[in-house]
């Protein structure tokens, strides 16, 4: 075996999963199989979802694999730490990659891996594992696109490595390698629906400060609408999931290409429901329409604010009235509408969230979700904040969403201004569908807090959009 993919989440270990119970396959480290599986490479997959820890030792143990791949992110390190340790106490070099080790590439090189990927892994190791197979760990300043240590212990980080020009001569992930089916059964029985993911672009060219774009920089990269459409009709031959979850960081940021998009799904008679992404910007009524014509039953919306003065310092060239017209818009077409919903950013009132209530109320979302900001490391809002960034843990305990921001609101402030966004649009809500009694409302306000989520998605759900991480990033 040349190389042994991984992931680092385990389901039955995240209590916070275990309520939610939607979990979707890691397609990253998916992507990276099916490419060096077609330029010759022997690879192997383990899947964490399911399994266990000690299960991955034992993997480690009866296979020795001459090389480990682990895709981390800022939930799975504590566990991509672990794993790291194990294949290097069975002889194995460990390769990290995915959006979270490039911007701490010293402390993850100190702390068991060998190397680390930046950006997208599949050229990078389609070079990287013949390298290693007959130098070893020597001569790596000729890889691009790697971080290492050099034999003084310092840092060696190497010229960036091009993006894949054409994402659709790319090969499918490689879905066969896992148990697609023991997924899709976990959402039905939890959910009573089946739900696969795909995901048909790279990267999103919007500069949200507080997104990382450590995997992708501000690219972004489409398949063609017919390889796109091609897969989605394959999954439903082989799978026929009764849902599609469609990973893109903004579904419909490309006008042209979701049109081609949509009627390429037409002329193969596929029509599945799905879910998605997008933003106000990128929607209109023709687009809408479309929506709902391929069976789009929900569409996500980063909203993150109801505050215009807030949204403008985050960057995210949106308006309030034109998410709230939007909101609108799907709604009349029968598509659910979720948010996102951002507390705690660099400048925000009372006031401010005053505003973000008023916003929630007049857009009546189906779900809106919300999350206190914290700063990624590598993005405008971590710097803006650095010299006042606060954590009483070291940095193997801890993850950046660990971090606070010295001269904001305590957590508990924001717990409690979460219960009161959550109980201020319920009761709006039930006043709208026709009144409410006082005991109704008295119940609401205690219930409130059934709504408060610590994260945007469940893993399963989650889109890389910054925050959140979703697992379709295709590096390690």
């Amino acid at each position: 075996m040349d190389i042994l993919l991984a992931h680092a989440y385990y389901l039955y270990q995240d209590p916070h999963e275990l309520k939610v119970m939607k979990p979707y396959p890691p397609l990253g480290i998916l992507y990276l199989s099916s490419y060096l599986k077609r330029q010759g490479f022997a690879v192997g997959v383990f899947d964490s979802t399911f399994s266990t820890l000690e299960a991955f030792e034992e993997r480690l143990k009866s296979e020795r694999p001459a090389v480990v791949g682990l895709y981390t992110n800022m939930m799975t390190k504590k566990n991509v730490l672990k794993m790291a340790a194990a294949a290097q106490a069975q002889g194995a070099i460990v390769i990290l990659g995915g959006p979270e080790p490039p911007y701490y590439a010293t402390e993850y090189l100190h702390n068991g891996a060998d190397i680390i990927v930046k950006g997208e892994g599949e050229l990078t190791l389609e070079v990287l594992l013949p390298h290693l197979a007959k130098h070893g760990l020597n001569g790596l300043e000729a890889i691009e696109g790697i971080a290492f240590l050099n034999g003084d212990g310092q840092l060696v980080e190497t010229l960036p490595r091009a993006f894949i020009p054409d994402l659709s001569a790319n090969p499918w992930p490689d879905r066969e390698a896992i148990d697609i089916p023991q997924y899709m059964q976990v959402w039905k029985t939890h959910h009573g629906r089946s739900s696969v993911s795909v995901i048909q672009a790279r990267g999103c060219p919007y500069t949200c400060r507080w997104c990382s774009h450590s995997v992708y920089g501000n690219t972004h990269r489409r398949r063609t609408p017919e390889d796109a459409a091609d897969e989605v009709l394959w999954i439903k031959e082989h799978y026929n999931p009764d849902l599609i979850w469609y990973a893109d960081d903004v579904f419909t940021v490309h006008t042209r290409w979701f049109f081609q998009y949509a009627e390429a799904l037409k002329q193969r008679g596929v029509r599945i429901p799905f879910e998605c992404i997008s933003r106000a910007d990128r929607l209109n009524e023709d687009i809408v329409r479309t929506l709902a014509e391929m069976g789009c039953y929900r569409l996500w919306n980063g909203s993150e604010s109801g505050s215009q003065r807030i949204l403008d310092a985050m960057d995210r060239k949106v308006q309030v009235a034109d998410v709230q017209q939007k909101t609108h818009l799907l709604q009349r077409y029968g598509i659910e509408t979720g948010m996102f919903i951002m507390l705690g950013y660099e400048g925000e009132t009372v006031t401010d969230l005053e505003d973000t209530v008023k916003h929630l109320k007049i857009c009546n979302p189906d779900i809106f979700l919300t999350t206190v900001a914290y700063p990624i490391k590598g993005t405008g809002y971590y710097r803006t904040v650095e010299s006042r960034i606060l954590s009483d843990k070291s940095w193997i305990d801890r993850s950046d969403r660990d971090l606070t921001v010295a001269g904001r609101h305590s957590p508990r402030f924001y717990s409690f201004a979460t219960r009161w966004m959550v109980s201020e649009v319920a009761l709006h809500r039930a006043r709208v569908k026709g009144g409410v009694s006082l005991k109704r409302r008295l119940k609401l306000l205690a219930n409130a807090h059934i709504g408060r989520w610590g994260m945007r998605l469940t893993q399963g759900e989650r889109e890389n959009r910054g925050t959140l991480i979703h697992e379709p990033s295709a590096s390690l």
